[in-house]
């Protein structure tokens, strides 16, 4: 399991310290649904998820109750707060497979979150879904109760990079679940890992056009990560499996940026390349531009203002804190000027519009030789620069954690 960074306890009554609301000002609301379950844990998974047989169905079948008490609790927490009213601009069920709740939980969910806070004009509504889990009738009913978009783990085209991930889902089911969702009116986009043990530039190749041949408004392509205390984490030790090569992550990103762009998809984010500006994913811009938004469920982080906090875990210990009008979060941090700064540059710099040059100097970072530098080693857009952005170039995008270092430093 992932390791929560250290914060303060977080107060029982869940109050947000008042200079939060002044930070909340400008800023958009959104929601974001952790559903902890899935059906098979997977070999490189670190999120927060439980098969039935780790937790027990009956934990599963009282999660939507269990949830609509805790949209109330954080209006309440909003209100004695005094964090401005404001209506949710996106909402996003996540997990684990939100798709294995019955389509009603979900749209009870969604029902009471619109009830309590009320959706802007052509809000952004995504679920994740495992391909396996979801035909056009659960579609439908989605579809029907407002949700625009379903997001469908894919990961690979290719069974033996599948079995290495330890992905359960069939394959042809991809293209069936891809169909349903447009059949019925939503968006769709696909998720695909890269430079797992095992997987060739051919491997990786064969899943880009699969994924390309799905005709998706959007595909996110996340490089392989091997967390610790997973068992793909435990097979690489072991020497079960080879340890993911640098170098060939970066040539597998490369041909990513070359294919997709030539079938007219553009980069807006690192990991992410949308069809047009209109389908890219709302709600994670919002993470990107330092939004505020309330994550529910067990183990979901919620920030607001200058507050970051973070639930208990355990989906067990999370319905005891709510059922008894407890704040279910664990810990949390205050973020001080300086600090949220910094993020703000390590956030922004991922996106294609970049991040203003001006505010960096006026914050203290981006000295004229740092620019230089990065100009020198084409890791920014020089004419970006004139304009007035930091915008990472292709080469940049690889080593966006250095460019972001050259910044504030």
């Amino acid at each position: 399991m992932p390791q929560f960074p250290k914060g303060e306890l977080a107060p029982a009554d869940g109050l947000i310290p008042l200079r939060a609301a002044v930070s909340s000002i400008d800023k958009t609301f959104h929601a974001y649904v952790h559903v902890p379950y899935c059906k098979a844990r997977c070999g490189y998974c670190d999120f927060n998820t439980y098969t039935s047989e780790e937790i027990g169905s009956s934990s599963q079948g009282t999660f939507a109750q269990t949830l609509l008490k805790e949209i109330e609790f954080s209006a309440g927490v909003l209100e004695n707060s005094r964090i401005p009213s404001r209506k949710l601009s996106t909402v996003f069920f996540g997990g684990g497979t939100p798709t294995l709740l019955p389509a009603a939980d979900l749209i009870a969910i969604l029902d009471k979150l619109k009830a309590t806070f009320g959706f802007e004009p052509e809000l952004d509504i995504t679920t994740e879904a495992n391909p396996d889990s979801v035909d056009e009738e659960y579609l439908e009913q989605l579809k029907q109760a407002g949700f625009t978009r379903v997001s469908i783990g894919m990961q690979s085209a290719v069974p033996k990079v599948l079995a290495v991930l330890e992905r359960t889902h069939n394959p042809e089911n991809v293209s069936k679940a891809v169909s349903a969702a447009r059949s019925v009116g939503l968006a769709t986009s696909v998720d695909l890992i890269y430079g797992s043990p095992t997987e060739t530039l051919d491997d990786w190749r064969q899943s880009l056009q699969a994924a390309i041949d799905l005709a998706t408004d959007h595909i996110s392509a996340y490089s392989l990560i091997v967390e610790e205390g997973t068992k793909l984490a435990r097979q690489i030790k072991s020497g079960q499996l080879t340890e993911p090569d640098e170098d060939m992550h970066a040539d597998m990103y490369e041909l990513a940026e070359q294919m997709l762009s030539a079938a007219g998809f553009t980069n807006y984010e690192v990991s992410n390349w949308s069809k047009s500006v209109e389908t890219r994913s709302a709600h994670n811009m919002a993470y990107w531009k330092s939004m505020d938004w309330w994550g529910y469920g067990p183990g979901a982080h919620s920030h607001v203002g200058g507050v970051r906090w973070w639930n208990v875990k355990n989906p067990a210990a999370y319905q005891d804190r709510i059922n008894a009008a407890v704040s279910p979060a664990l810990e949390r941090e205050l973020i001080d000027e300086e600090n949220r700064n910094i993020e703000r540059v390590m956030l922004e710099t991922r996106i294609a519009e970049g991040i203003d040059l001006t505010w960096l100097k006026e914050k203290g970072f981006a000295s004229n030789q740092a620019v230089s530098e990065l100009i020198a080693e084409e890791l920014v857009d020089a004419k970006e620069v004139f304009r007035g952005f930091i915008t990472l170039t292709l080469k940049g995008r690889l080593l966006a954690d250095l460019v972001v270092r050259k910044l504030i430093n």
